[in-house]
């Protein structure tokens, strides 16, 4: 059965998820991975207007895509970071910011995260993606030097913050997907790892992955899944480039997307450094049957042409597992 791919509404939350819709359908693609801001999926308004579902799923049914996946990563990058400034007031509901106090803005993003998956079980989605936030992050420099126990307090932080939220999930079937990113609790393959720890495990939570992340981080995407495979969730299709040429840094320089300064970028998937065969292999190897959702971002192309060709480009990589002719014909591998 061949595999749905979707497209990730976020970069595309200043239209109206009908305009969307219709783009992803001509596009060619499968169903929508839908983001929690603009108007394509309004947490409030799914738990509190009786008809506001089915007003999403009649959409959908429209174009006839599916949905498989909700994403609240703005919100949720709320619950754990610290400091919490005027960046967050850019990017949660004015509901969530209230009157800007840090805590205050925490708690109310964590119950905000605690109710997606409410809504997501109401909507018959059971994956939800997202950031966690971090109190840490800023010390990633490890100067002015760390105690060790600055870092261990923020993966107990972590902890405390989001237990709960992972038990609402659990009461609702619904599936938590960290997004592996810089600025996160879990940005890189140790701290992956230690998060998982801190949350001893428990199934509620676990990946949504995204190589474009890893490739200018100089770490492996192919043996992150294989390392992972247990908890691969949901796995977003972005690209990145690097160019460390002497000048341009990994850090990015403070500089903006598409700055040809930037040590790295984003580009549309096919244009930068991910060796897509061999995760789209690798993919196959874990038995990873869920879909596969392009997020586009590429500040030097035009979204309408990009992601009609990212789909294509990805497309080329997910060819059939042998057949059991195969073994047959070569005796079974012996």
């Amino acid at each position: 059965m061949p595999r749905p791919f979707t497209l990730f509404t976020g970069q595309w939350a200043d239209l109206p998820l009908e305009e969307v819709c219709k783009n992803a359908r001509d596009f060619g693609y499968d169903g929508l991975e839908l983001a929690c801001w603009g108007d394509h999926f309004e947490v409030d308004k799914a738990l509190t207007d009786p008809g506001y579902l089915d007003t999403r799923h009649q959409l959908l049914d429209k174009y006839g895509l599916k949905c498989f996946a909700i994403s609240n990563h703005l919100v949720g990058q709320a619950v754990c970071d610290n400091p919490i400034d005027e960046r967050h007031q850019g990017i949660v509901p004015a509901r969530i910011w209230g009157d800007g106090e840090p805590e205050g803005v925490r708690q109310r993003a964590a119950a905000e995260i605690a109710d997606t998956a409410r809504a997501a079980a109401a909507f018959g989605v059971d994956t939800v993606i997202g950031f966690t936030g971090s109190s840490i992050w800023h010390l990633v420099a490890m100067f002015p030097p760390v105690p060790p126990h600055m870092i261990e307090r923020g993966y107990e932080d972590f902890a405390e913050r989001w237990n709960p939220i992972l038990d609402v999930f659990d009461a609702e079937g619904v599936r938590f997907a960290h997004e592996v990113h810089p600025s996160e609790i879990a940005y890189d393959y140790w701290t992956t790892k230690r998060a998982l720890e801190a949350v001893d495990h428990r199934p509620a939570f676990g990946l949504n992955f995204d190589p474009s992340h890893f490739v200018w981080q100089d770490l492996d995407p192919v043996g992150f899944l294989y390392d992972f495979r247990d908890r691969i969730y949901h796995v977003d299709c972005k690209e990145a480039r690097k160019r460390l040429d002497g000048r341009n840094g990994r850090l990015g320089s403070h500089l903006p997307w598409g700055d040809p300064r930037r040590g790295w970028d984003f580009v549309s998937a096919g244009h930068g450094d991910v060796p897509w065969e061999d995760v789209f292999r690798m993919l196959r190897s874990i038995g990873y049957e869920g879909p596969v959702s392009v997020e586009w971002e590429d500040a030097g192309m035009d979204r309408l042409h990009g992601a009609p060709e990212a789909l294509a480009s990805l497309k080329r990589f997910d060819f059939d597992p042998p057949s059991a002719s195969f073994d047959a014909a070569f005796g079974g591998g012996e």
